[in-house]
């Protein structure tokens, strides 16, 4: 199979033939149709976030089910499915209290080491030189999944499109419901509206927000964010941000922030324009250790809270996930500016480094 392997960081992603990997107990082998262009990938290209390589990256993916592991009783061949990028492995502390966001597995076997959860990575190449997995490595034509992590698409849903729902649209989600618990006429401010801030506002949209604006420097992005559901949008750039969200909120500022940059700068505008008794919700992930500078006194007077998000629950989200865009409520396919083939891979993290991808592009297989 071709598989888009990162040697190095700040290298080119190219593609290789490797053996196709065989699922193991409590695996699922996906034909990956579709794999999402994420910003999480391109911090592990630009060594920003630390990964063992050679690695496959790609961790939002849609498909079909190809062959299952021993143990493993559905979904059936064939079936179409999407993975979430959390991979639950179901039994330690956090998978057990349905946390499967903070999974002590996924995190300690997966992302710092690149492997699954017996400690070997499934792919290789034909040497037998291991190829560590970011998620499910889904940058390649095949992909082995824990079955935890495999949902079969309900009648409506868009094949390719959905690929974005595993990552996208499952980190706002969690992030509205769970970190914000946005409630029905709360207001909204979602700063910098990429692949995901894009699907913040179709979700706070969702879950009924009153007022939604949407924060970032490019007017294309900010006129997108506008057919999607914000009822507002400040360009960054040119405007005052905490002096506009305020005067757009009658002075008061708004009950809920997303940040979903990772640097300081929108990190603290974010901080700055919450109401009292506000909370700010952190989901960008930032290079290596950056920091950002609060002013406690206000944090503490004004009874703020700041959360962090990093995704929904995998087991109990992503199947709500499924049947909300199925039935329309949010739309993957209104995010999607731009598909590549697998041949294109590094042109489309070159672009994405640019700034120049609206809403989230898709490799299709």
């Amino acid at each position: 199979m071709r598989a888009a392997v990162l040697d190095a960081a700040n290298q080119h992603l190219h593609l290789e033939d490797v053996p196709v990997p065989t699922p193991r107990a409590g695996e699922i082998l996906v034909k990956v149709g579709s794999c999402g262009v994420c910003h999480t990938d391109l911090h592990v290209i630009k060594g920003e976030v630390a990964f063992p390589m050679p690695c496959v990256l790609g961790h939002e993916i849609a498909g079909s089910v190809a062959a299952l592991g021993p143990g493993v009783a559905g979904p059936a061949e064939g079936t179409p499915v999407a993975c979430a990028f959390v991979m639950p492995c179901g039994t330690c502390r956090f998978c057990v209290q349905g946390r499967d966001d903070l999974c002590e597995t996924f995190f300690a076997m997966n992302r710092l080491k690149g492997t699954l959860y017996d400690g070997e990575t499934r792919l290789a190449r034909a040497d037998g030189t291991p190829l560590w997995m970011y998620s499910m490595g889904g940058l390649a034509d095949y992909a082995i999944v824990p079955a935890s992590d495999v949902f079969p698409l309900p009648a409506g849903a868009q094949r390719h499109e959905a690929a974005i729902l595993g990552c996208a649209v499952f980190t706002a989600f969690g992030a509205v419901r769970h970190s914000a618990d946005l409630r029905t006429g709360e207001t909204v401010a979602v700063v910098a509206v990429g692949g995901v801030g894009m699907n913040l506002v179709q979700v706070a949209r969702a879950f009924g927000a009153s007022q939604i604006i949407a924060v970032d420097i490019a007017d294309d992005k900010l006129e997108m964010a506008r057919r999607l559901g914000a009822t507002h949008t400040v360009n960054g750039a040119r405007d005052n941000v905490v002096a506009t969200v305020r005067e757009l909120t009658g002075g008061a500022g708004v009950d809920v922030a997303f940040e979903a940059l990772g640097r300081a700068e929108t990190f603290i505008q974010a901080s700055e324009v919450l109401r009292d008794g506000g909370r700010m919700v952190a989901i960008g992930i930032a290079p290596g250790t950056t920091t950002a500078p609060l002013e406690i006194t206000r944090l503490v007077r004004r009874s703020q809270r700041v959360i962090g998000s990093y995704g929904a629950r995998t087991r109990s989200d992503m199947p709500h996930v499924l049947d909300l865009a199925a039935r329309g409520v949010f739309r993957p396919e209104d995010v999607v500016t731009r598909r590549y083939h697998l041949e294109q891979v590094d042109e489309a993290y070159s672009s994405l480094a640019r700034g120049e991808i609206n809403g989230r592009a898709i490799i299709e297989m």
